[in-house]
């Protein structure tokens, strides 16, 4: 016997119909208004998962380049200050040789004297550079000035280390340990830079022979060795600045190649998208005018 079609069927498959166009409408329009082809992890179980990996590498990326851009910035200002320092020394020994000829008088070289007084304090001004509120030459006392203003010289920092993470268990050190180079003055008598420039001074305001002679001789030698010893520390810097850029470089390509691997697992073919949501909304108005016309609505249906 063949089973009768009553008009709750019909009716009840036209409605399927609609719906089923409606809601690949719906799905078409909401591809297109977030531009991603995932809207549920259902729709996608390993694409999803393979997203949410991706964005995780991207975000730990995005800390790395950060880290190494901030690196960078760090061993920049270190490096300009000790560009400014190495003037200094040229200058001071520039000096030197002037106070050292043989025609100066006592007032000349006390006003020469003078000069180097003042260039010691630019050099300790330069070793107390700043960046982003932190001392970068006073090791892990970013928050102490690494001297004092005035005729103290000790350094009041330490040998920590400031480090910046590039990797995965990968980071650089970017910090200098300047006291290397100024050391702790005449106090320490560590024939260090500071220690050589307050000898200077005190041999130009000296009167003993031997003092003065010693401004051409010994004084003229230990700065020019300070200033090779400046320039060994400049190379480091700038190395560790060049490392630092490298690093930037392969992040920011990495991060390149992740974006692009994400965008093509999650994000959705506009064209093809549009081109569906058309379809799917003509398929809709279709279904509603065909419904229309196939549910037809009587006083019989109210009366059920």
């Amino acid at each position: 016997m063949s089973e009768r079609i009553t008009s709750t069927m019909i009716a009840a498959t036209t409605l399927a119909d609609i719906n089923a166009s409606l809601n690949a409408m719906q799905r078409s329009e909401s591809e297109l208004a977030s531009g991603k082809s995932i809207q549920k992890p259902s729709d996608n179980p390993y694409g999803a998962s393979r997203a949410i990996e991706l964005q995780g590498a991207i975000d730990g990326m995005s800390s790395y380049a950060a880290g190494a851009q901030d690196g960078i910035s760090w061993t920049q200002t270190a490096s300009s200050a000790l560009n400014n320092i190495g003037e200094v020394g040229q200058r001071v020994r520039e000096l030197l040789v002037q106070a050292s000829n043989g025609v100066n008088n006592p007032i000349d070289r006390k006003a020469i004297a003078e000069e180097v007084d003042q260039l010691t304090a630019t050099v300790k001004q330069d070793a107390n550079t700043q960046y982003a509120g932190q001392y970068v030459f006073a090791g892990t006392q970013t928050a102490t000035a690494p001297y004092k203003s005035g005729p103290e010289d000790e350094y009041q920092g330490n040998e920590g280390q400031i480090t910046r993470s590039i990797g995965p268990g990968a980071s650089v050190a970017i910090n200098t340990n300047i006291s290397t180079l100024l050391g702790n003055g005449q106090a320490g008598g560590d024939g260090k830079l500071l220690d050589v420039l307050r000898t200077i001074s005190a041999h130009l305001r000296s009167g003993v022979p031997a003092e003065v002679q010693a401004l051409g001789t010994t004084d003229l030698k230990n700065l020019s060795t300070n200033l090779e010893a400046l320039t060994t520390m400049q190379a480091g810097v700038g190395a560790i600045t060049a490392q630092m850029q490298v690093a930037a470089s392969r992040i920011e390509d990495l991060q390149i190649t992740a974006a692009k691997t994400l965008s093509s697992t999650q994000d959705a073919d506009l064209a093809k998208v549009s081109i569906a949501y058309s379809s799917a909304q003509a398929a809709y108005n279709a279904a509603l005018r065909a419904g229309a016309s196939i549910v037809q609505t009587s006083l019989l249906d109210f009366l059920h």
